[in-house]
């Protein structure tokens, strides 16, 4: 009798460390949305729990209650750079997104607590900063809890939650343009400037309407460097915004023909461009 129930303790331990040893599939699989933002980069870091038939906001997710945005550990935002946050600068780090839902709005939460399981330790003490939004309805419900990042432009985006059937949008932005004008006045005070350089700057300023005289002074030191259909473009399109269009017209034929030879047909279009308006 003895030695049956010791072997069938064994079996028992046996199939424990079998069963130890099954790989399953995640019920709230991680996954992590990174998007450049500026100068910056936004990344969510999070574990994407799904319905399965249940009703969440109200019912398992409960109204008024902070929520950790999620599943498993808290939701985690990390900024690379400071960033405005619905009009509030947040310092770039690694931060806890909470959250509180309502029937009318719903409370983003940036806390200083990255670390938790669940918002079972959360402390208000932690808190940041706090972000009421209002929610949108989706036509059709996400089954998965989904983070991404739409509504682009070159400095902002929004950081956009759904599930279910709710939407809700978290503006960022990073404004670099301080830190650029910086390094433009830095870059382009070199006696080795290099042509990139100057390109960038002279492009820079093209596309904030800043001082085109100087623009055309670094595009024709490109030009005198790099005979390309990219430096003639350059030049080109400073010229015309000017009003030079003798200028802007030579610069934009000869971009053209390089162009042409060299079958890309983006600046084939932007020369034939310049041609037409500048007449």
């Amino acid at each position: 009798m003895f030695a049956r129930l010791l072997s069938m303790a064994a079996v028992a331990c046996l199939t424990g460390t079998a069963y130890a040893q099954i790989q399953l599939p995640a019920a709230s699989p991680s996954a992590t949305v990174s998007q450049q933002v500026g100068l910056g980069t936004v990344t969510v870091e999070y574990a994407r729990p799904s319905l399965k038939g249940r009703s969440m906001f109200g019912d398992q997710v409960p109204y008024g209650k902070v929520w950790r945005t999620g599943a498993n550990k808290i939701t985690n935002i990390v900024l690379s750079e400071d960033m405005l946050v619905a009009g509030k600068t947040i310092p770039a780090g690694r931060y806890g997104l909470y959250a509180i839902p309502t029937a009318a709005d719903f409370t983003f939460i940036v806390n200083k607590d990255a670390n938790s399981w669940g918002a079972y330790d959360y402390k208000e003490a932690n808190d940041v900063a706090r972000f009421a939004v209002k929610t949108e309805t989706a036509n059709a419900p996400a089954e998965a809890l989904t983070f991404e990042f739409t509504d682009f432009t070159p400095t902002s985006a929004n950081l956009t939650l759904r599930w279910e059937k709710l939407v809700a949008r978290l503006p960022l932005k990073n404004d670099p343009d301080a830190k650029i004008m910086a390094q433009i006045a830095e870059q382009t005070a070199k006696a080795d400037v290099k042509p990139g350089v100057l390109s960038a700057a002279a492009n820079y300023y093209y596309d904030t309407n800043r001082d085109m005289k100087q623009a055309l002074t670094w595009a024709n030191k490109v030009v005198e460097s790099e005979k390309q259909y990219w430096t003639y473009h350059l030049r080109a399109k400073i010229a015309a915004k000017t009003g030079d269009c003798k200028q802007a017209r030579a610069d934009a034929q000869q971009s053209l023909e390089l162009a042409k030879k060299a079958g890309d047909d983006a600046y084939i279009k932007n020369n034939e461009r310049i041609l037409a308006d500048c007449k």
